[in-house]
């Protein structure tokens, strides 16, 4: 399967926006083994995907006139597109691409999606971080269309490609959190993501979202809260893929409420 098919099997509201943009413009560089004078057939299937997506969007618009506009449910390939796009501008913070970050994401997507899939996406990838991406326009993109589980799953992704090289400076840091503002993703759910990449007792608490003066019932309630908020099957809709990715985080909520629990004997 070329990437234009794997893109046009797996997208949902990224075919257009800003996202779509980028991503015609990558798969416009894309060299899939053809010959330049004959044209780029990837990105005719991309055009073609794109236009019967637009054609399901006006039907249903069209039979469904009094309704309220939904958020669309965001497909597997939204999220990894969107996934791409920020990692592009996660990597660039710091002035300067790290192998180590560049490594983290093939990494990471061999082991979501395996070998193939991943090939496609990093091919696509290598094409979207040498393009000039306006953090704004695609975070606010993601953050109307994409619901609220599948944007924290994000956030704790980047957060993972900053300390691919073992730490995460604080450009990278000041550009996470402008992300995360414009995901309209609230500084507790930033500051919660954040403790989890970094080793300190107090972490636990800030995991949890509570003080450490917190009474023990309110470390239970806190408990309960973000197990609910980071449970896996919120992402269940992204496939198995990002299910077993956003258990992660899940463990760190139990691993906080578990050290609490040692700390405080309850």
């Amino acid at each position: 399967m070329s990437v234009g098919k794997w893109l046009g099997a797996s997208l949902g509201w990224s075919f257009g926006g800003p996202i779509g943009a980028i991503i015609g413009l990558a798969l416009g560089s894309v060299i899939d083994g053809l010959s330049s004078g004959k044209g780029n057939p990837l990105l005719g299937e991309w055009q073609t995907g794109r236009q019967q997506q637009n054609k399901r969007h006006q039907t249903t618009h069209r039979r469904e006139p009094q309704k309220r506009r939904q958020r669309p449910q965001t497909q597997p390939g939204d999220f990894e597109v969107s996934l791409l796009i920020l990692s592009s501008i996660i990597i660039k913070a710091d002035g300067k691409q790290e192998q180590s970050e560049l490594d983290y994401v093939r990494k990471y997507f061999v082991q979501m999606y395996g070998k193939d899939r991943a090939n496609h996406a990093f091919k696509l990838f290598k094409n979207i971080v040498n393009q000039n991406v306006s953090t704004r326009k695609v975070s606010m993109q993601i953050k109307q269309m994409m619901d609220h589980a599948s944007r924290l799953q994000l956030l704790h992704f980047l957060f993972g490609i900053a300390k691919a090289d073992g730490m995460v400076t604080e450009d990278e840091i000041r550009q996470i959190y402008t992300i995360s503002g414009y995901l309209g993703i609230s500084s507790r759910d930033f500051e919660s993501i954040k403790a989890m990449f970094y080793n300190s007792r107090e972490n636990a608490y800030k995991i949890l979202e509570v003080s450490k003066n917190a009474t023990d019932d309110e470390v239970k309630k806190a408990y309960r809260k973000m197990a609910k908020k980071y449970h896996p099957d919120k992402v269940g809709h992204l496939g198995k893929e990002h299910q077993k990715g956003a258990e992660e985080k899940f463990k760190q909520v139990q691993q906080a409420y578990e050290q609490i629990q040692k700390e405080r004997g309850f």
